[in-house]
């Protein structure tokens, strides 16, 4: 489409008070945030139209851990022990601080709700989460109001973030890249919203029989753990694949474990095979 890129909406999060933040007014957050996807991000090579409204359209509450995000809910602490324990060991952070992140700036790309956000900023870093769904984005925000968190929600593509020219520390891009476009200028944007010495965080599912057993027949039409048509196995990446494109801008897997979910203890865990989902931790040669 040739039209010229609207600049993405920006919604700010201080403490109680929730704005989303125009030239001329100020939204309640109650309010849609914008009419459309296309409306705002005309020219957002990477953003699917049809899967941010499969996202739009899920009902319920997505901070209720038993709702429809309840896989998410599950899996964040292995995420978030991840990246902890690579960040803490490449950025020499000290734990024993009570906001060890407080010189860490970092992009959550496709934050969702707010789950890995918030977590991070409790850490002490300065979090800005950018998302396609508004759905999703109006309950991140009224989320950090009530946790009075202070964390940059944007309703906004990669490509709108990268031409703002902000640069760093760490990018998370988690359960993501399976529902965006144009994979490979995705993942070039990530790579170029870092700075030097920055890291960045992938996750998401591998491409295989067993992930397609696991992912589609399990989780959706058997056990309905999230709604049907939430993921499509054909865009499923391979690590292989990722790590290619990783390559060719310069970047490596550092470390890359699978994740697998032990039904008993109704829990995630890492592991070594990689045939479902996994997570990695990328930095620059």
């Amino acid at each position: 489409m040739e039209k010229k890129a609207k600049s993405s909406k920006k919604i700010a999060v201080k403490k109680s008070n929730t704005k989303a933040v125009s030239k001329t007014k100020t939204v309640k957050v109650e309010a849609p945030i914008v009419e459309s996807v296309a409306s705002v991000m005309p020219e957002a090579a990477t953003v699917n139209v049809e899967q941010v409204n499969t996202f739009n359209d899920y009902a319920g509450n997505p901070w209720d851990e038993n709702g429809p995000l309840k896989p998410l809910h599950q899996l964040n602490p292995v995420r978030l022990s991840f990246i902890k324990d690579h960040l803490t060991r490449i950025k020499k952070l000290d734990t024993d601080s009570g906001q060890p992140y407080k010189e860490l700036s970092i992009l959550d790309v496709g934050c969702g709700p707010g789950l890995l956000s918030e977590p991070l900023a409790r850490l002490g870093a300065h979090v800005t989460g950018i998302d396609a769904s508004d759905h999703f984005l109006k309950a991140a925000v009224n989320h950090a109001a009530e946790q009075k968190l202070s964390i940059d929600y944007q309703l906004s593509s990669i490509e709108d973030t990268l031409k703002k020219s902000k640069k760093y520390d760490v990018v998370c891009a988690l359960e993501v890249i399976e529902h965006v476009d144009n994979v490979d200028r995705f993942l070039q944007s990530c790579m170029e919203l870092l700075k030097s010495d920055g890291v960045l965080f992938i996750s998401t599912l591998n491409r295989t029989f067993m992930s397609y057993l696991k992912a589609i027949v399990l989780a959706e039409n058997i056990l309905k753990w999230v709604p049907t048509g939430t993921h499509d196995w054909k865009r499923f990446l391979t690590p292989a694949e990722i790590a290619h494109t990783l390559r060719e801008g310069g970047f490596y897997f550092a470390d890359l474990k699978g994740i697998d979910f032990h039904p008993l203890k109704q829990e995630w865990h890492l592991t070594s095979s990689l045939n479902t989902n996994y997570i990695g931790c990328a930095v620059k040669r």
